[in-house]
């Protein structure tokens, strides 16, 4: 039985939420606050998170960050706040999903499972044996460490972005449609808009330095995708 840790000060909405929970099969979790947040998911040790941003004593923004740093358990944000910037920064921070009130409960269950089938597809590929680091023009990306080199200097990526670079160059030279890159980096069932891929790419391209008139690393392909740069250095 899967532990969900439900962040939410609101009990007309906690209190419904973790009854239709456990209906669905799931052991649920209640914190009301921010602190009681950080200490549940530290003692519950919960296998994903549904974090409230607007708590009665601080963000949940700010609680994410804590938890992201001690943990990769996987966390959806909810809040009433349905901005794109929104949505963008609770990516940024860690968060795995984002959810805008008011939500249907069958959509925000859904989302669970699918975060929690993403996460474990994760888990069991970092279980094989290691893949060999792939380079490409200076640039090394290690899958099995987590770690990005270009020009001898480390690169400092989001988990998404790590992901995102990762598919690319393990196609490179080759182009990788839109829908194939959110179905791998996010999920089959990502619920979002696909501009959540412009933005992760514009971050991607920035460290990497890259110019999007002139690439040296990622090349649009118009109306179809991208293709990163052959292994052997040749333009894509």
């Amino acid at each position: 039985m899967d532990r969900i840790l439900l962040v939410e000060d609101e009990r007309s909405i906690s209190e419904p939420f973790a009854k239709l929970l456990r209906r669905e099969g799931f052991e649920a979790v209640v914190a009301e606050t921010a602190a009681d947040a950080l200490d549940r998911a530290r003692d519950a040790e919960p296998d994903l998170v549904l974090l409230d941003l607007a708590l009665p004593d601080g963000d949940g923004r700010d609680v994410c960050r804590t938890i992201r740093a001690e943990s990769d358990v996987p966390v959806i944000m909810v809040t009433a706040r349905g901005t794109e910037t929104d949505r963008v920064v609770g990516l940024e921070l860690g968060a795995d999903d984002y959810v805008v009130k008011p939500f249907s409960g069958a959509e925000v269950i859904a989302r669970i499972r699918a975060v929690l089938r993403r996460t474990r597809a994760h888990a069991s590929s970092a279980q094989a044996p290691p893949a060999a680091p792939l380079e490409v023009d200076g640039l090394r990306l290690d899958l099995a460490a987590r770690h990005v080199v270009l020009d001898g200097a480390p690169l400092d990526l989001s988990r998404k972005e790590f992901d995102l670079l990762a598919e690319l160059m393990r196609h490179a030279g080759r182009v990788v449609t839109r829908e194939d890159l959110m179905s791998r980096v996010w999920d089959e069932n990502w619920f979002g808009s696909t501009k959540t891929l412009d933005v992760h790419m514009g971050w991607l391209r920035r460290k990497l330095g890259d110019d999007a008139s002139a690439p040296r690393f990622i090349h649009t392909v118009r109306g179809v995708g991208f293709r990163f740069t052959a292994p052997d250095g040749a333009p894509a």
